[in-house]
């Protein structure tokens, strides 16, 4: 929380910013961003946004870590400790794509096509496994209630499945081996190419009721994983 006037000005000034750039995301896309066209909606002298953000890929970078941020959040918030494993797994997935549906342009700046001469940095990473952690804490959840069969016990490729992936997809556990993260990790990936393609209009002919098709889906990933 801003300490002083002048830190609660500037994140005010930060959020107003961000805010009409949201709009300009649902207006001309994200390779369409623009600071001066930011500023002058804001009424505002161009030099005056580029003390708050330098550059448009500082602004890039600000809104898809919100859009991550908030994406996780409700995911979070979907998460009951106290339901069974396979349904808190599907009540996460049920609230990505519930929030994905109501931020459909911010979505698309996170999986959507990348946009030209922009790379995020690393600092997005925490942000953007947000929902990965939610996910992976519920099937380590699962392993240590018993909840998950017996692993077959396939030996750790660090080059299949990163050590930072690991620890995330539910930590070591005998219930858990490179096969199950594997699985775990399609999953996970599996959820957000589902949500692509029905918003990105890849379904149209191919499924007719896209609820239906969203949680038979979300059923088969969560049997896959194990849950």
């Amino acid at each position: 929380m801003p300490s002083t006037l002048r830190d609660r000005v500037r994140a005010e000034v930060i959020a107003e910013i961000t805010a009409v750039a949201r709009r300009q995301l649902a207006e001309v896309g994200a390779a369409g961003l623009s600071l001066r066209a930011v500023a002058r909606e804001m009424g505002m002298a161009s030099s005056a946004v580029y003390r708050y953000f330098p550059s448009r890929d500082d602004l890039l970078t600000r809104l898809i870590t919100d859009g991550y941020d908030a994406l996780g959040a409700a995911g979070e918030a979907a998460d009951d400790p106290g339901a069974a494993p396979r349904e808190r797994w599907l009540a996460v997935c049920r609230a990505v794509r519930s929030w994905a549906r109501a931020h459909q342009h911010e979505y698309a700046l996170l999986y959507g096509s990348p946009v030209p001469g922009y790379a995020a940095p690393r600092d997005t990473v925490p942000a953007a496994a947000r929902v990965g952690v939610v996910l992976g804490r519920i099937l380590g959840d699962a392993a240590r209630s018993g909840a998950l069969p017996e692993a077959a016990g396939v030996d750790r490729d660090p080059e299949l499945v990163s050590d930072e992936t690991a620890a995330v997809l539910g930590g070591d556990h005998p219930a858990l081996d490179d096969a199950v993260r594997l699985r775990a990790l399609l999953a996970w990936s599996s959820l957000y190419g589902t949500i692509s393609f029905e918003l990105f209009g890849h379904l149209v002919g191919s499924v007719l009721d896209t609820d239906r098709w969203f949680e038979a889906a979300m059923r088969e990933l969560a049997t896959l994983v194990g849950l």
